[in-house]
């Protein structure tokens, strides 16, 4: 495959501007055609269209003026893949199942689209979002995991903050909401009292995650991109006293930013084969370096940020994504 003239569809929201901007300048310089695809459009300002029969199947994406066949797509970044947006007018009554309706048909475009390149392919990012096939993954390449309980058994609970003489964090498994406004609930990963122990039973409505609480020097968020790492860091010593979780609004009141850092190879080695095993080419991976130097796996997240990175740290991040998507594939 050559660069000259691909077309390289952008998976996205309206509201995403800088990682998608930087990928698709990237993508130019190197004289290929980003073509960008607002899902909270559709259906309303963009077309879908698969059309099967005995001459075969023919896709097609038309908005803002502008056409494309899905047999001229070679690449396909799905960056952010939101619910499609109605707007209003529509009863109560339907607005689910049309939702359900808009994003079936999305996906059953996306996934037929020939494309050579995909950053991550839809079935694989999917089984990628599975936590605790995450864990396990990692795991086996050699890294380190926190000790992790998923339950709805409050008496399971109470055993394992025990067991770690109460150094425990509770989590959610998937994300609790998402909103392009900002403005829905978000539960932040939190430390587990004894007092805790008291009020599990919300366990029944539903379950949670608890890790074991790992010491923290630094918390690094490092952007994978097919067999390269780019990693930041933020100083957990100056918000741990503050928040668990770096995602909280005190530790950017606090005005703790992202740091230059540097991975062992062995480290790299162990994410880059993490990657290959859920079948990424893109992560973003949430690690724990402790006070005595070791490194402790946490997360990926195939669609995370990597943003802040660029922008703080000046790391090639959207470079090293156009070059992934314009690659040429082992069998072209």
């Amino acid at each position: 495959m050559t660069t000259a003239g691909a077309n390289v569809l952008l998976i996205s929201h309206s509201q995403d501007d800088f990682g998608i901007g930087r990928v698709a300048d990237a993508l130019r310089r190197r004289g290929a055609r980003p073509v960008r695809l607002d899902v909270d459009r559709f259906p309303r300002d963009l077309t879908l269209s698969t059309a099967l029969g005995a001459g075969g199947v023919r896709r097609r994406l038309e908005g803002a003026g502008a056409a494309i066949g899905g047999d001229e797509i070679s690449a396909v970044w799905i960056r952010r893949l939101w619910a499609p947006s109605l707007g209003e007018g529509i009863p109560e009554a339907y607005r689910a199942a049309c939702v359900r309706e808009s994003m079936a048909t999305l996906l059953g475009w996306l996934r037929g689209l020939p494309a050579r390149r995909w950053i991550n392919e839809p079935a694989a990012e999917e089984r990628a979002q599975d936590k605790l096939r995450q864990l396990a993954a990692a795991a086996s390449v050699g890294l380190r995991i926190p000790e992790t309980l998923v339950t709805n058994d409050a008496d399971e609970v109470r055993a394992f903050f025990a067991r770690l003489g109460g150094n425990v964090v509770a989590k959610m498994l998937t994300p609790f909401s998402m909103s392009l406004s900002g403005d829905s609930p978000f539960v932040f990963t939190h430390a587990v009292s004894a007092a805790d122990l008291d009020a599990l039973s919300g366990l029944r409505q539903s379950p949670m995650v608890f890790q074991e609480r790992i010491p923290k020097a630094r918390e690094l968020r490092v952007a994978c991109v097919d067999g390269r790492c780019f990693p930041g860091a933020l100083d957990a010593s100056r918000y741990e006293s503050i928040a668990v979780d770096w995602r909280h609004p005190a530790v950017g009141d606090a005005g703790i930013g992202w740091e230059q850092d540097a991975l062992p190879r062995e480290v790299e080695a162990q994410l880059c084969a993490l990657l290959r095993a859920l079948g990424l080419v893109f992560g973003a991976v949430d690690l724990i370096r402790t006070p005595d130097g070791e490194h402790v796996f946490l997360e990926v997240n195939p669609a995370g940020e990597w943003g802040m990175l660029e922008r703080d740290l000046g790391l090639p991040i959207a470079d090293a994504l156009a070059e992934a998507l314009l690659a040429p594939t082992e069998n072209p």
